[in-house]
């Protein structure tokens, strides 16, 4: 039976911050009865804004599908917050300390505090995985997906000790993995499903037969940067009080932005380029009010947090920011070539995304931001503008909608169309325009 679903936020269910989907007509008899449905867990965090985005993604892509599955989305750090070792020293969770270090650009040194953090988790290995087996028996389920890294060996460890032969999936959300022990695991129950054929060359190389292995098409991301989206940009920009006629950058630095942000429009100010930038500033409430604050002579439109982002991108004509493989692809599926840094300050698991752009040609890849104003140059280049375009223009990414149906398959169900009449390839929208 199949009925509408809608998401609430912030269930409490055992005391761990959940999403959950459920029946919006608030009948229980309209819903059928919960057994009747597949129980699917969905392990994410808040270090960065990648994480919860995909959980979040594939959530709401199945209840658009209206498949008979019952989502739960569950918080690692609330469900580890006791074993968390830098929160008991420092007062300050795991993953806010990650999102402090991008938004104060102290990234340098990050592959030594990520190693660091991976040699704690595995002398917590045992205490992890037995807290995470009390907490599987009191929430069972037929399918256990992960879309965080480092800790798949304790979750897939914990999972199969307490539901053996129920699959246990890991969702890339990466263009590749960092090895070892990053993403995939030595061990045979995991499945993963990778992005790109790079990630999956590397779970092959750590001995994962093809039965265990998915590619899709691209990384996964929200349903709604496939909207079919035919506004005018020029409008859009005159919404924003920018000029409809003038070249513009979206600058993004993910969910919390980035203090570089400021020191970029500083140098793109100064070099009197023709051009004009929306910047995203995330959940950086400091610099979003000190960008508004200065008297810049190129226009400018500011934003903090939003959940919009695909619709803003629709107003530019390329994408600034970090080599971060969710906003690299949501430039790609909304046709944006890139501008981006890569460097020893660039974070480990990232650097190969700068290698995917060059091999790609789907924009320009800088040692470093202090030469953003030439970077800009080069793109507003026509020849070379048209060329970046015509290669993002070939990349198509419809991993939401493959995902669930690779699911299904390890749950034993039959196939259904995987692709919702709604969503419209972009490309087609943007070529139109």
């Amino acid at each position: 039976m199949n009925v509408p679903m809608k998401l609430i936020e912030h269930e409490q269910v055992i005391d761990l911050s959940t999403w959950h989907a459920v029946c919006s007509s608030g009948l229980a008899a309209a819903c059928g009865t919960i057994g009747a449905m597949k129980k699917v867990h969905v392990v994410f965090h808040d270090g960065g804004g990648g994480h919860r985005n995909a959980a979040v993604a594939l959530q709401t892509v199945i209840s658009q599908q209206q498949r008979d599955w019952q989502i739960e989305l569950i918080q690692f750090q609330d469900l580890t917050d006791r074993l968390d070792v830098l929160r008991k020293l420092t007062g300050i969770r795991i993953q806010q300390q990650y999102n402090i270090l991008l938004q104060s650009g102290w990234t340098l040194g990050s592959t030594y505090l990520l190693r660091l953090l991976q040699a704690t988790i595995r002398i917590f290995h045992g205490p992890l995985v037995n807290l995470l087996e009390r907490f599987w028996r009191e929430k069972p389920a037929d399918l256990l997906i992960s879309v965080i890294p480092h800790f798949n060996r304790q979750i897939c460890e914990s999972w199969t000790k307490v539901y053996p032969g129920r699959p246990f999936v890991t969702i890339i959300t990466d263009l590749a993995d960092f090895p070892p022990r990053f993403w995939i695991e030595p061990i045979r129950d995991q499945y993963v499903i990778a992005g790109t054929e790079k990630a999956a060359a590397q779970a092959r190389a750590m001995d994962h037969d093809d039965a265990h292995i998915f590619l899709t098409s691209g990384m996964i991301l929200r349903p709604d940067f496939y909207l079919e989206d035919s506004s005018d940009p020029a409008e859009l920009r005159r919404g924003m009080a920018l000029r409809p006629d003038l070249p513009t950058a979206i600058v993004l630095f993910g969910g919390h932005g980035s203090k570089v942000m400021y020191s970029i429009t500083e140098r793109l100010n100064a070099a009197g380029l023709p051009l004009q930038l929306i910047l995203i500033c995330g959940r950086n409430e400091e610099l979003a009010a000190r960008l508004r604050a200065h008297q810049w002579q190129m226009p400018v439109h500011v934003v903090g947090f939003t959940k919009e982002v695909h619709r803003l991108m629709r107003a530019a004509d390329f994408l600034i920011g970090k080599p971060g493989p969710g906003s690299v692809a949501e430039a790609m599926v909304r046709k944006l070539p890139v501008l981006i840094e890569c460097n020893a300050w660039t974070l480990p698991q990232e650097r190969y995304n700068a290698k995917w752009v060059k091999e790609k040609g789907v924009g320009i890849v800088l040692k470093s931001f202090e030469d953003v104003a030439e970077g800009v140059r080069r793109m507003l280049d026509p020849a070379a503008l048209a060329a970046f375009r015509r290669n993002v223009a070939a990349e198509e990414n419809h991993a939401v909608f493959e995902i669930p149906e690779i699911l299904a398959k390890l749950l034993g169900e039959l196939p259904q169309s995987a692709k919702p009449k709604e969503f419209v390839p972009v490309a087609r929208v943007r070529e139109s325009s």
